[in-house]
C-alpha cells in the first residue's frame, strides 16, 4: 500500500483522488501506519476523565503482543476469538490479533443473554474468549458448565478479578507479558504476524440480527472489508484522517468497518467513549468529523433540542422558532429542487450566528463534514431538522453479508425516499419478485457452517439482500423493506409493515410498534411510547404518572398515539390505514425476544406473546374497548409472579 501525500502539513493524510487497494489486510495496514505515522494518535480513551493516547506505533505493539500471547495459549488457524464488552481499545486490538492468527474474531453484543451467548460459543466451539470486566467474565464462566469447550478467558479490566483463580482465566496484563517473552524469544514472529494474514483470510465474523430464527454466522475476509470501505471512500463517504467516536455496538457491521475496517486504512482518529451512557458528552468533547447513527439516535438528539428549548426563556423560543421556520423553509425548496430565496440565504448567515452554529456546539456536531444514518428510515420532519442546521445529514444502505455499505447519498442529491445510488464498485439489479440483488468484492462467500442459507443468499455472485426496493431511471434506490414481511390484507391489499412501522415511528413519541393485519380485513397496531419525550410532554402538562405501564394508559398519552396515528394515516391509501391501535404497557425488549440487539422487531415473538391483545383489536363488529394483558415476571429471588393490566383499545 503506497504511502498517501501529506496534506494541510499533517504527515499521511491524502491529497486529491487516491485509490488504494483492498488486496491486503488490516494487520499489514496498522503496521504501514506504524511505519509512516508512528508518533500520530490512532487511539483516545476516556478514562477516569482524562483522554487517554494511544499513537499508531503503540498499537501495533499491543496488537503484536496480545497475538503472540493467544498463540503462546494455544491459539491457532481457524479458531474464534470472542469478544464481549463495550467499545475498549484493548477489545480492538483481539479483534485484530485474532484476524492476524488467522482466526475468527466474533464480537458479541454486551448485554446479550446467556442463552444466545451459548449459541454463538456453540457454532464455532469458541475456545478463547476475550471480555471486558467481572461482569462479562461472570457470565462466561457459568456458561463454562455448558460449554466445555472454552478454554480460555482473557479480562481486561480487573477490577474484581484479581482473587479469582478459576482455571483458563488471564489477565490482560498476563497475556501482554507472555506475548512480549514470546516475541523476544522468536524475533522472526512479529513480521511474520503481520504477514501470516491473506486477503482471503477471516477478518470479522459477524452473527446477522435474527429477526426470524436463530443469528447466522457472518464471516468476512480481509478483502471484503477493505473493498467495502474503498467502494465507501471512492463515493466520499470518508476522507483520510477522520476524527470519529467509536460508540457503536461492537458485534455491529458498521461498527468494525468504520472502526477498524476504515479507520485503519485511512488512518482514523478514533475516540473510545468512557461509557455508553456517556456518549453524547463525549461526542460533545470530541466534535468528530465523521458520524453514522440509527434514526433513533438522532431523533433523541432532537428532542434534547426540544426538550431544552421548552424550559428556555419566551424570547430564546421565538428567536429559535423563527429561524428554525425559515431554515426548514429553505430546506425543504432545496429538496424540491428550488433555489432558497435572497431573504432566506441572507438569514442563512445570521441564523448560523444565533442558533445554528449555537445548537451545533451544544450536540458535538460543529466540525462534522459526513454525517450518516442507517438501519431504518428517518423521519422526514428529522432529515429536515438537521439538514437546516446545516448538518448534510444523508442515507446509507448497507447489511452485514456486505460489510455495512451497498448504497449513499451524494451531498447534492438527497432525497427523502431514496438511499442514494449504489457505491463504485457495487452493482445493483432488482429481481423479477421485487428483492434488490448485489454484486461487489464486500459481498461474503457464505454462512458460517450453513450450506443451505448461503445458497439461498448467494447466485453468481450476486447476494439475494431480502429487501424489496426499485431503482429510479437516474439509478436511484428505493428501499421499501424486507421482501419476507410482503402480505395482504384479506381484502388483497399488498403492504410490507416495516415500511408502515417506520412512518410511525417519526413520531418522537413512538418508539417501537407493530402493525398487523396479515390476512384481516384492516389494519391494526401494538404501540410502545417513547417514555423520555411522552414523560417530558407529560410533566409540562402536569399529568402525573407512576412508572412506564401508568403513563402509557393516561387518556392523554393514549390522544397523543391518537393523533400520531392519524398522521400517518393521512400518508397511506385507504385499504392500508391503521384502524385500531393499544398503546403496550411496556417497551419491546431484546432480554424478551420481542427484538434484536439492534432493536429489530421480532414479529413471530410479538405475535404470540400478545395474541390476547391482537385477537381483542380484532374482536367483533363494534369491537372491543380494552383487554386484560396477563404477564408472568421472574423476581430476583427466582420467585415468580403473574401481573395484570387493563390496556385501552382505540379505534382511529
Amino acid at each position: 500500500m503506497p504511502k498517501p501525500e501529506p496534506r494541510d502539513g499533517r504527515p499521511g493524510h491524502a491529497r486529491g483522488p487516491w485509490d488504494f487497494s483492498p488486496e491486503t489486510t488490516l494487520p499489514r495496514l496498522l503496521a504501514a501506519n506504524a511505519a509512516s505515522l508512528g508518533d500520530a494518535v490512532a487511539l483516545r480513551e476516556k478514562d477516569r476523565g482524562i483522554w487517554q493516547q494511544t499513537t499508531w506505533a503503540q498499537w501495533l505493539e499491543i496488537t503484536l503482543r496480545c497475538a503472540a500471547g493467544l498463540q503462546a495459549l494455544g491459539f491457532a488457524r481457524g479458531d474464534a476469538l470472542m469478544v464481549v464488552g463495550d467499545n475498549r481499545p484493548h477489545l480492538y486490538a483481539g479483534l485484530i490479533a485474532a484476524g492476524a492468527l488467522q482466526g475468527f474474531a466474533m464480537p458479541v453484543y454486551p448485554d446479550a443473554a446467556p442463552e444466545e451467548v451459548r449459541h454463538t460459543i456453540e457454532m464455532s466451539q469458541v475456545r478463547f474468549v476475550l471480555a471486558e470486566d467481572q461482569e462479562q467474565v461472570d457470565k462466561i464462566l457459568d456458561l463454562r458448565e455448558q460449554c466445555p469447550c472454552i478454554a480460555h478467558v482473557v479480562f481486561d479490566d480487573p477490577r474484581g478479578l484479581n482473587s479469582n483463580d478459576a482455571p483458563g482465566l488471564v489477565s490482560w496484563e498476563k497475556l501482554q507479558a507472555l506475548g512480549a517473552e514470546l516475541l523476544q524469544r522468536e524475533p522472526a514472529l512479529h513480521r511474520a504476524l503481520i504477514e501470516r494474514a491473506t486477503p482471503d483470510d477471516p477478518a470479522a465474523f459477524i452473527h446477522s440480527s435474527g429477526t426470524t430464527g436463530r443469528p447466522k454466522g457472518v464471516v468476512l475476509s480481509q478483502r471484503n472489508i477493505l473493498s467495502g470501505v474503498a467502494n465507501a471512500y471512492q463515493a466520499k463517504a470518508f476522507d483520510f484522517g477522520e476524527e470519529v467516536l467509536a460508540y457503536l455496538p461492537m458485534a455491529w457491521i458498521g461498527d468494525f468497518a468504520i472502526t477498524l475496517g476504515a479507520g485503519i486504512a485511512l488512518h482514523f482518529t478514533i475516540n473510545v467513549p468512557e461509557r455508553p451512557e456517556t456518549v453524547l458528552h463525549n461526542l460533545r468533547e470530541i466534535a468528530p468529523t465523521y458520524y453514522l447513527a440509527a434514526p433513533r439516535s438522532w431523533d433523541n438528539m432532537l428532542t434534547t433540542v426540544q426538550v431544552r428549548m421548552a424550559d428556555s426563556t419566551r424570547l430564546k423560543k421565538a428567536v429559535y422558532d423563527f429561524f428554525m421556520h425559515e431554515a426548514t423553509a429553505r430546506e425543504r425548496a432545496l429538496l424540491d429542487g428550488r433555489a432558497p430565496t435572497f431573504s432566506q440565504r441572507l438569514l442563512q448567515h445570521l441564523g448560523e450566528w444565533l442558533v445554528y452554529g449555537p445548537i451545533k456546539d451544544q450536540l458535538g456536531l460543529t466540525r462534522l463534514r459526513h454525517a450518516f444514518t442507517g438501519g431504518e428510515a428517518i423521519g422526514e420532519d428529522t432529515f429536515v431538522f438537521y439538514r437546516a442546521l446545516g448538518v448534510q445529514l444523508r442515507q446509507l444502505y448497507g447489511q452485514t453479508e456486505s460489510c455495512a455499505f451497498n448504497a449513499m447519498q451524494e451531498p447534492s442529491e438527497v432525497r427523502l425516499h431514496t438511499v442514494g445510488r449504489p457505491l463504485p464498485g457495487v452493482q445493483a439489479r432488482i429481481s423479477d419478485s421485487g428483492e434488490i440483488l448485489v454484486r461487489s468484492g464486500s459481498v461474503f462467500q457464505g454462512y458460517h457452517r450453513n450450506e443451505e442459507a448461503t445458497r439461498a443468499a448467494l447466485e453468481d455472485g450476486w447476494l439475494h439482500t431480502g429487501d424489496a426496493g426499485y431503482l429510479e431511471p437516474d439509478g436511484h434506490l428505493v428501499v421499501l423493506g424486507r421482501l419476507s414481511e410482503v402480505v395482504h390484507t384479506a381484502r388483497g391489499e399488498r403492504y410490507i409493515p416495516n415500511y408502515i412501522e417506520n412512518r410511525l415511528k417519526f413520531s418522537p413519541y413512538v418508539k417501537d410498534v407493530a402493525v398487523l393485519g396479515k390476512g384481516r380485513e384492516h389494519l391494526t397496531a401494538i404501540v410502545c411510547i417513547d417514555k423520555e419525550p411522552v414523560g417530558h410532554w407529560a410533566e409540562l402538562r402536569g399529568i402525573s404518572y407512576m412508572s412506564y405501564a401508568d403513563l402509557s394508559q393516561k387518556a392523554e398519552v393514549v390522544e397523543l398515539v391518537r393523533a400520531a396515528v392519524q398522521h400517518l394515516n393521512a400518508t397511506l391509501p385507504e385499504g392500508l390505514k391503521v384502524r385500531r391501535f393499544v398503546s403496550l404497557h411496556k417497551e419491546f425488549d431484546a432480554d424478551d425476544g420481542e427484538i434484536t440487539r439492534t432493536r429489530k422487531l421480532r414479529r413471530n415473538v410479538v405475535e404470540e406473546r400478545y395474541a390476547p391483545i391482537i385477537e381483542a383489536l380484532y374482536a367483533g363488529a363494534a369491537g372491543a374497548q380494552s383487554v386484560v394483558m396477563k404477564a408472568q415476571v421472574v423476581y430476583e429471588t427466582g420467585e415468580t409472579g403473574v401481573t395484570e393490566r387493563e390496556l385501552r383499545i382505540v379505534t382511529v
